[in-house]
């Protein structure tokens, strides 16, 4: 090689030693012209990922592989399960169904999200309606139905939610980015959250890197209007329990510190069992720093916050004798059997029942899943990934197991996520929606006879 060769090949491995010196160095200190890259880059991996997705729902977090070729109602005690009608929400449309309890479909909700957007949506180019699903629904006496919209293949993911009349017709739409969850108040009010990017720094808390997804929770009337929206992101940064945010560094990078899952409206009876808050705060989950906090709406604060035995949770809720019954995603720390439910003390955290599966039939769900405890004291368990719903005794004795009969993919191996599963007594439903579930049940089974 020519002595200029040599030259100009030292030369430019000098210059992108320089560049690389001067790109740790930046990226360290965080100076300019950092912002610009960071956030081209962080936009760059969103696009691919979002690329990734887009293809097909299949590869989406709303269909998982199924673990077992049994579909339906597959385990049935009559005897010790809670009767009543379970609705739920699936993964393959944007639906709710309620079933009986040997698995029949009773009624469907059913309104894809196109039909539901409009100009003056939050979103403003949705995905296509199969990337959507109705991640909670919640059932009025009317055959009314609260549901919530999810993308699994966007972020913010929050799409809004609608009240559908009972054929499924929209009563009114709330299009802000809602998502996770929602709760009713004793006089019809809706508690549910949403949120959104912001630049605006998060005082105080200079290495949260902006943009971030910064949520809130949201108070709306019986008809949708917006009636409060407080910055949960910034009330927690205000309150003793702000270093919590520290906690969740490592998923900066993915514009989502907080994660915030689940709220639960607390009512006097509520505060009397857990004794301490006051009538109208609400139990928050912040999944992504495993904190539960108690917030008061009206002063603006959190009152209360815990780190307990569990990781990664969902759907926290206060019992009749003060203990707090949640979905403890990976806080089981087993192969295949990361999850759990779990019912403690919120005073000292003892845990009073636990229940991670049966031989055969273990739980695991990384994300979502929910629990409700039901009347007779057995225990309601939404096991999202595995697309099932299971009841289970306090003696944990399964009396009840609900598989998806949905299958997709070449050999039928993917199951769509089950979410939000709740039991329904029917005595709670006015007298004309009982009666015409009465008849849509005579229906189907003169038709499939």
């Amino acid at each position: 090689m020519k002595p200029s060769h040599i030259a100009n090949t030292l030369f430019v491995l000098a210059v992108l030693f320089l560049v690389f010196t001067a790109g740790i160095a930046v990226s360290l200190t965080q100076v300019w012209p950092y912002p610009i890259f960071h956030d081209a880059y962080r936009a760059a991996k969103a696009e691919w990922a979002q690329s990734k997705t887009a293809v097909s729902p299949l590869v989406t977090d709303l269909w998982r592989r199924a673990r077992t070729n049994e579909r339906g109602v597959t385990v049935r005690d009559a005897g010790r399960m809670q009767p009543g009608y379970t609705l739920f929400t699936s993964g393959d449309a944007n639906v709710a169904r309620l079933i009986d309890s040997q698995g029949r479909v009773l009624h469907e909700w059913q309104l894809p999200y196109s039909k539901v957007w409009t100009s003056e949506a939050a979103v403003a180019n949705p995905q296509d309606d199969d990337l959507i699903y109705m991640r909670r629904a919640q059932l009025l006496p009317n055959g009314h139905l609260l549901a919530i919209y999810i993308s699994g293949n966007d972020t913010p993911w929050g799409y809004g939610m609608v009240e559908l009349d009972a054929d499924s017709n929209i009563v009114w739409r709330y299009l802000g980015h809602v998502h996770h969850d929602l709760d009713r108040t004793d006089d019809g009010r809706i508690v549910t959250l949403t949120h959104d990017f912001t630049q605006q720094p998060l005082a105080g808390y200079g290495f949260v890197p902006t943009p971030f997804l910064e949520d809130f929770l949201v108070t709306l009337s019986p008809d949708g209007k917006q009636l409060s929206r407080i910055s949960l992101t910034r009330l927690l940064a205000a309150s003793p329990y702000g270093l919590a945010f520290r906690r969740g560094e490592p998923w900066f990078a993915d514009f989502d510190p907080l994660h915030v899952n689940t709220v639960d409206w607390l009512g006097p009876k509520d505060i009397a069992a857990l004794g301490f808050g006051k009538p109208g705060d609400v139990l928050v989950m912040m999944r992504q720093i495993n904190l539960m906090v108690l917030v008061d709406p009206e002063a603006k604060r959190i009152v209360w916050g815990m780190r307990g035995n569990w990781l990664d949770p969902h759907d926290p809720q206060v019992l009749p004798n003060g203990h707090i019954l949640m979905f403890d995603n990976l806080g089981n720390m087993k192969p295949h059997n990361a999850s759990r439910v779990i019912e403690f003390d919120p005073h000292d955290d003892r845990i009073a029942w636990s229940y991670d599966g049966s031989p055969g039939k273990p739980l695991d769900s990384p994300i979502r899943s929910t629990v409700q405890r039901l009347a007779n004291g057995n225990t309601l368990i939404t096991e999202s990934d595995g697309g099932r719903l299971v009841e289970v005794t306090p003696d944990k004795k399964l009396v009840w197991e609900y598989v998806s009969p949905i299958r997709a993919g070449d050999n039928n191996e993917f199951i769509p996520v089950l979410s939000g599963g709740f039991r329904i007594d029917p005595a709670t439903l006015d007298p004309a929606f009982r009666q015409r579930l009465a008849s849509q049940a005579k229906q189907r089974q003169t038709d499939g006879d």
